[in-house]
């Protein structure tokens, strides 16, 4: 029996990255060997043991066979006869085809190591093809090494717009969609991860509310880059930038949904957009089965952005509407990750990446001293419940008025 250290852990050592995950691979064993010296059995479709001592994942070595369409049309093999090298053949891309034994030797029979020194995720082999959900891998991987200079391989590609186009993309369930779109926006550039989908085609596929947004026009006095899908990737590379949270990042990245279904005769202007966009967000959430949290402030984004954009032309009653509707004062986390999505939407923006957004600070200011507000027990005393009521609201908007604004939006 040989127990070899094997995929993103000798990746990222390579690469100088803190390692936080080990995965090891055993070779010449069968089941029942490893149980006896005490591993403890947890793959569900194939040989995974967690290690007596540490508790790290150590599968048996196996290769993979297609028999079916989709990412769960696979047979697994494995025996003692099932070498390393056969292991890492049937790995994703080069870089994570690599392995390690007890010395410290790297075992790199695909070229990971040139590959790293190129900068490039390249697939193992013509196999690659037969997962769609290595579609969605590639790109990942691309959002979390794009700051280190990494690309997808030219030829890795076009075998994935291939995929698409032979229709295994269409076969991406929901729940991995999402996991792996989740694992995105936590990535240092989850714009790359979007880039990456529509270059190859998958984008259209799985996000077509996304996809729509590429090439639709925006009046350029307020949006120099123009293009509407561009805005959406600038926008998450500002969120990343201004530390948003993922559920920030997916705000962000879904708030502007409702420009990509307005009439051909209204552009480059969008009248309505956030309305419109409202119910593309809730369908693309119910398909891909976004969690509620996400899903809530996704909503609030896209209708309600342009309000803090406005702030300062707003009346303060209608300041206190927002935020009313907006459940600011139950829900005060959840509002100031909305105006981050506000001010990341503001910078997502050609040359005005730097600019000053003083409506997040106006609205957070707006608030607190509406939050603030209450009524003593005495003030309550011979009010009815309507009167009490109409008297915190009288206060609250005093409150929002005496907040100083700027003499021009």
């Amino acid at each position: 029996m040989q127990v070899y250290l094997v995929g993103g852990a000798v990746r990222d050592r390579l690469l100088g990255r803190e390692v936080t995950e080990r995965d090891w691979v055993v070779v010449g064993a069968t089941p029942a060997e490893l149980e006896r010296a005490g591993y403890i059995p947890v793959g569900r479709d194939f040989p995974v043991f967690l290690h007596p001592k540490t508790k790290e994942e150590h599968a048996l070595a196996r290769t993979e066979r297609k028999v079916g369409p989709g990412y769960r049309g696979f047979t697994t093999e494995f025996s003692p006869d099932v070498t390393l090298e056969d292991d890492l053949r049937r790995r994703d891309l080069t870089v994570n085809a690599m392995a390690q034994d007890d010395s410290g030797r790297i075992i790199d029979p695909h070229g990971g190591q040139a590959d790293i020194e190129a900068r490039l995720l390249r697939h193992v082999s013509p196999a690659f093809t037969e997962d769609p959900v290595r579609i969605l891998r590639v790109a990942r991987f691309a959002a979390r090494y794009a700051p280190l200079g990494f690309r997808v391989a030219d030829e890795t590609l076009e075998l994935m717009r291939r995929m698409v186009a032979d229709g295994e993309a269409d076969s991406l369930v929901a729940e991995r969609v999402w996991t792996e779109t989740e694992k995105a926006l936590g990535e240092s550039r989850p714009d790359v991860f979007i880039q990456v989908l529509r270059d190859c085609g998958a984008l259209r596929v799985v996000y077509p509310e996304l996809d729509a947004l590429f090439g639709v026009p925006q009046p350029d006095k307020w949006h120099p880059e123009v293009d509407t899908g561009v805005h959406q990737l600038l926008a998450l590379r500002a969120a990343v930038n201004l530390g948003g949270n993922v559920a920030t990042r997916f705000a962000v990245l879904m708030h502007d949904l409702g420009k990509g279904v307005t009439p051909a005769d209204k552009l480059p202007s969008h009248p309505g957009h956030e309305n419109a966009g409202v119910a593309l967000v809730e369908q693309l959430c119910a398909r891909v089965r976004v969690p509620n949290h996400l899903r809530e402030l996704a909503v609030i984004a896209a209708r309600y952005h342009t309000h803090v954009h406005r702030a300062f032309e707003l009346r303060s009653d209608t300041v206190l509407k927002t935020l009313e509707s907006c459940d600011a004062l139950r829900r005060p986390e959840r509002f100031a990750d909305f105006l981050l999505a506000c001010e990341a939407d503001a910078r997502g923006r050609q040359g005005l990446e730097n600019r000053d957004y003083p409506q997040r600070a106006f609205f957070a200011n707006a608030r607190d001293a509406v939050a603030a507000i209450s009524l003593t027990a005495e003030e309550r005393a011979g009010r009815s419940g309507e009167q009490i009521g109409q008297e915190l609201r009288k206060r609250r908007i005093a409150a929002v008025e005496a907040i100083e604004r700027p003499a021009k939006a």
